[in-house]
């Protein structure tokens, strides 16, 4: 039988008070980042700062670590590719940094922390730490095998997990720090053929999104986060050169905005910037709308399977 419980007296008045408290807060909060957008964001200096970059040897992780060397940061590249990362390394120094080349597979946790653990005793403590590497295999889900399923997740989601564990006990212990995630904007749309990838990616926004809340609760504010969540990246692993809705961006103007997300402290940077449309609009718009939007990239879907 439906019982209806009637407020006890003396809960009444705390909860509006509550609810008022909140509703202040969000309408300031909401017209405090409508003044933001006609302000000049500051930008920090990561001069001298420690950065560690995984997947250094190639793509975006090399442009990033370019990015950072410009800004003479101490670059601690990893590669599981001794010559890429020594490539980038080298092109760091030249640049005036301070460079490490260091080769590590992300898919092998005891071997993480073994590196962490020299680039701790040789180096210093990691300040800024750039979970870029990345693998990716395209397939209807039933022809993906195991073992690619087991590596997507190994290097995509539970490397982040390592290589956090190994550096941010020094930064909670300094109140300061950046830990960066590279996902993807698949980490908020399904994509056809990539189901294993896109799965990966969406696992890397929620673990973005549940330390960024625990750093936040435990008063760790010295302590930033970023997510980048950039369209197809042109590094040489997917077929498509182009598509009709999102451009195919190259790894340097990714970087780029990656670095001034960086700088200024952004939660979530999206490349292009736009691409934040596409992502906010399908959380609102019927399912039917969204794929008519989504099935506009038919034919690139197929070269997936190419």
């Amino acid at each position: 039988m439906f019982q209806c419980r009637i407020p006890q007296e003396g809960t009444v008045l705390p909860v509006l008070l509550t609810l008022l408290k909140n509703a202040i807060i969000c309408m300031y909060s909401c017209l405090e980042a409508l003044v933001k957008l006609f302000i000049p964001k500051n930008r920090k200096s990561v001069y001298g700062e420690i950065v560690l970059i995984t997947g250094a040897g190639h793509g975006l992780g090399r442009a990033t670590a370019y990015e950072f060397a410009k800004r003479q940061s101490v670059l601690v590249l990893w590669d599981i590719n001794k010559q890429g990362v020594e490539e980038t390394a080298e092109e760091c120094r030249k640049l005036g940094a301070i460079a490490h080349a260091l080769v590590v597979n992300c898919k092998n946790r005891e071997e993480i922390y073994t590196v962490a653990d020299k680039v701790k005793k040789d180096i210093g403590d990691v300040s800024i730490l750039v979970n870029n590497a990345g693998v990716i295999t395209t397939a209807k889900l039933l022809s993906t095998k195991d073992e690619q399923i087991q590596e997507m997740f190994d290097v995509n989601v539970l490397a982040h997990y390592w290589t956090t564990k190994a550096f941010l006990p020094a930064m909670i212990k300094n109140n300061h720090g950046h830990i960066v995630t590279v996902a993807s904007i698949s980490g908020h749309i399904g994509i056809p053929f990539t189901v294993t990838y896109t799965s990966s990616k969406f696992a890397a926004v929620g673990f973005h999104n549940g330390l960024k809340e625990e750093l936040r609760f435990l008063r760790k504010d010295g302590i930033q986060m970023t997510c980048l969540c950039p369209s197809i990246i042109n590094t040489g692993f997917l077929k498509i050169s182009k598509t009709l809705i999102l451009p195919v961006l190259k790894a340097e103007d990714t970087a780029k905005d990656l670095m001034e997300g960086i700088l200024t402290n952004q939660k979530i940077v999206f490349s292009p910037p736009w691409a934040k449309i596409i992502v906010v609009s399908s959380k609102f718009l019927p399912e039917r709308a969204c794929n008519a939007i989504l099935d506009t990239e038919k034919s690139n879907y197929h070269k997936l399977l190419q």
